[in-house]
This record gives C-alpha cells, structure tokens and sequence, in this order.
C-alpha cells in the first residue's frame, strides 16, 4: 500500500533541548541519517537566531538553519530538505532565493523553502534587524524571492527591498526553481500565500495535534484562494504535529499525538483524509537513539 502522506522530521538544533545538552553536527547528522534510513520522507530545520519555548524560558542558542542545511544536502541521499520556515526578516530576499537555489544544487534537487515573517522580537532586536512592519516587508520579500526561483529574473522597487534586472546564474537542477511554502494563520499572510507559495504550512503543535484540527484551518485556506480566483485544490497542505513515539507517553487531547504505532499511524491517515499531503513531526525525542521508536509507526503506516 502506498504511503497516504508524507512523513518529515523536525532535526535538533536548540541549546539545551537534547537531554539537558547542546545537540552538535555529529549528533544532528547522526539524526539526520537514521531518520532517512528508517524511511522518513523529508527532514526540517527552524529558522531562529535566538529560540525562547515561551514566555517563562529564557532565550535559548540555536545553529544557524542555513548552513547545516547546505551541510544536510551534502551528506544525505533521498529525504526532501525543508526549512520551518525561513525569516525573510533575517537576510536580503535576492540572496536567500541564491541560497535556496544553490543549496537546491548541492541535493540533488530537494530542498522545500518554508518562508514565513517572523514573531520573536527578541532575536530580531538583539541581531539588529528591524521588527516593525514585518508583513509588509515579508510580502515585498515574496515579489523578489518568487520570480526568481521560477524564473530566473526579478526587478522590483519597494519600500524595504528592492531588485534591479537580478538573475539567478547558473540555475539549480530545477527549472522552474524549488516550492515554495508558507507557514501562517493570519489573514493577510493567507492572501499571500494563496497568491504565491505552492504550499501552506499550519503549526499544530501547542495543544492541536490532532485531525479535527484541520476543517476549520481549511475553510480559511480556501476562501483565500477563491478571493484571488485560484482553485484551492492546487495549494498543497502540510501541518507541523507534535508526536511522542515512547511506549510511556499516555495520550490526550491537549498533548503530543502518542499512543501504540497503529493509533499514531491511524491518526496521520486521518490528517490525509482531511487534505493534509506532507506532516512534519516536532518531537522531544530527537537523538538517534529516540528517532528509531519512529520506525514500527513509519511501518504501520505503509501497511495495509
């Protein structure tokens, strides 16, 4: 039986989130090769330069998204290389659609640009980039950054960026360039994405990692989509889930999706079933150890 979705994992790069230690490349490779081998279908990287949990945590380090992905197209084979998601805040949008295209390069043709606008203001402030106005700068960002992945070309004169005759050279191993996704909930970030991303990324995992999440979250996909004339049908849908894969995790509604390999593979084809095409996993198990309790639910799921 085919797989109903794709399955993707959220690798360690936080301070202080690996067991109480600090996750290195080794370990983050380490990671990295034993999720592809058990058979997940894409690995994630978070795009922060300062990471807080919430409001009682203090900000923690975290390696910078960019560099260990190029490191992670240069040492894995098949898995899809995606970023959750990109700040536009955080570097020119000419440059990051070279990056992208160039990391696209060294995999072979398998990177995912997650793109999003930003909400920790204490990165922002303590890098020195500007916080106000982020949406707007972010929609500017997507008039760069799209016309040149697809097209190679871009020239455009906005109040925050700007780009004059830019061109992509030499291009990636993609033709028409690498998708595009978006990750939002909020109204104006939706019309965007219906106008430019050819996918949507919901993040479920404080308190909503469960299917009954989605209706209402697609209601509004959609009516994004009809208001700029697009059929929602070509917006792909992929949401961010919270799993906990340990024997000992007791399920329920607020928490991690857990229970037995056939209830957690039960309930992604039951995201499948509600339009969801790709989950990427977050998970407090991230050693290599711990991603291996991934493998009998990656089991279940291709089973009949």
């Amino acid at each position: 039986m085919a797989r109903p979705l794709k399955i993707g994992f959220i690798l360690p790069q936080i301070e202080g989130r690996r067991e109480g230690t600090t996750p290195g490349w080794t370990d983050i490779l380490a990671a990295a090769q034993v999720a592809e081998d058990i058979g997940f279908d894409s690995l994630w990287l978070v795009d922060h330069l300062l990471y807080q949990f919430g409001p009682d945590d203090p900000p923690r380090g975290i390696w910078e998204c960019w560099t260990l992905l190029s490191a992670l197209a240069a040492t894995t084979t098949r898995a899809e290389l995606g970023t959750l998601v990109t700040c536009t805040g955080f570097r020119n949008p000419a440059l990051l659609a070279k990056m992208a295209d160039t990391v696209d390069e060294i995999s072979g043709g398998r990177v995912i640009l997650g793109l999003g606008a930003g909400y920790y203001e204490h990165e922002y402030a303590s890098f020195g980039y500007p916080y106000d106005h982020r949406v707007s700068r972010f929609e500017e960002a997507l008039h760069i950054i799209a016309p040149l992945l697809r097209d190679g070309r871009a020239t455009f004169r906005g109040q925050y960026s700007s780009a004059e005759d830019c061109e992509l050279r030499p291009r990636g191993p993609r033709p028409k360039g690498l998708p595009i996704m978006i990750g939002t909930g909020g109204e104006r970030m939706l019309r965007l994405t219906a106008e430019h991303a050819d996918a949507w990324n919901g993040w479920l995992v404080r308190g909503q990692n469960h299917p009954d999440a989605i209706p209402p979250l697609r209601e509004r996909i959609d009516a994004a989509c009809r208001q700029i004339g697009r059929d929602p049908a070509t917006l792909t849908r992929t949401a961010t889930v919270m799993v906990d894969p340990r024997p000992s995790a007791v399920p329920s509604r607020t928490g991690p999706l857990a229970g037995t390999p056939e209830e957690i593979a039960d309930a992604f084809r039951s995201f499948a079933r509600e339009g969801i095409s790709h989950i990427q996993i977050a998970s407090r198990v991230t050693n290599a150890e711990g991603i291996e309790q991934f493998r009998p639910i990656l089991a279940a799921l291709d089973r009949d």
